[in-house]
């Protein structure tokens, strides 16, 4: 059985805009981690002055990651998504937005810490980018849910370092099931990797409002 999910704090926006910020750092200090050329000594150095900069962060702990409270969508309000979250420093992050006639699409550029075979982008990581995409897609339909299955096909490597398009489409609602489709594309306008998916929207969901 599915639990229905705990209460999340929500961030003002002064609170939202620093902790943003802070990932930011953070994202640059992992792509700084992955590419550095420092000698041992100034590794363990600065791994030292990391420690003690998690033990001030982990001082206070909330229990859940926290929502903001500016979107009306729920998807959109999770500040700490891998994929578009600000909040995330595991996020690119992903700008996506939905189109009236409810295309989803982005741009993005993937760097050093996604790689997968050398000078492309990981394949788990492309699929996280289109699963993330196809659910804002069956979201736009009024029908969001919770991914019930994901088939990728990876038609070409995906470069890394280059702007790359992101595009996603509900095709039919069934229910509580929705059915999307979607590719990712390099600067050439070749597609890299292409998607489709059904959700399902639990029993528990109710759309925020």
């Amino acid at each position: 059985m599915s639990a229905i999910p705990m209460e999340r704090p929500e961030l003002e926006e002064d609170e939202a805009a620093a902790l943003s910020g802070l990932a930011a750092r953070v994202r640059e200090l992992a792509e700084a981690t992955v590419l550095t050329g420092v000698d041992p000594a100034e590794a363990a150095a600065v791994a030292a002055e990391v420690e003690a900069l998690t033990a001030r962060l982990a001082a206070e702990r909330r229990d859940a990651p926290p929502f903001v409270r500016s979107s009306p969508q729920r998807m959109d309000r999770q500040i700490a998504n891998p994929v578009t979250g600000a909040l995330n420093p595991l996020a690119p992050p992903v700008e996506l937005t939905v189109s009236t006639d409810g295309i989803v699409r982005g741009e993005f550029t993937l760097g050093a810490v996604y790689e997968g075979p050398p000078s492309y982008v990981h394949g788990g990581m492309s699929a996280m980018v289109l699963d993330q995409a196809l659910g804002m897609a069956a979201a736009a339909t009024g029908t969001p849910g919770m991914t019930a299955a994901l088939e990728t096909r990876y038609r070409r490597p995906t470069p890394l370092g280059v702007p790359l398009s992101v595009e996603a489409k509900a095709s039919r609602v069934e229910g509580r099931k929705v059915y999307a489709s979607g590719t990712i594309s390099g600067p050439d306008g070749r597609v890299t990797v292409e998607a489709t998916a059904m959700f399902v929207m639990p029993q528990w969901f109710v759309p925020h409002s």
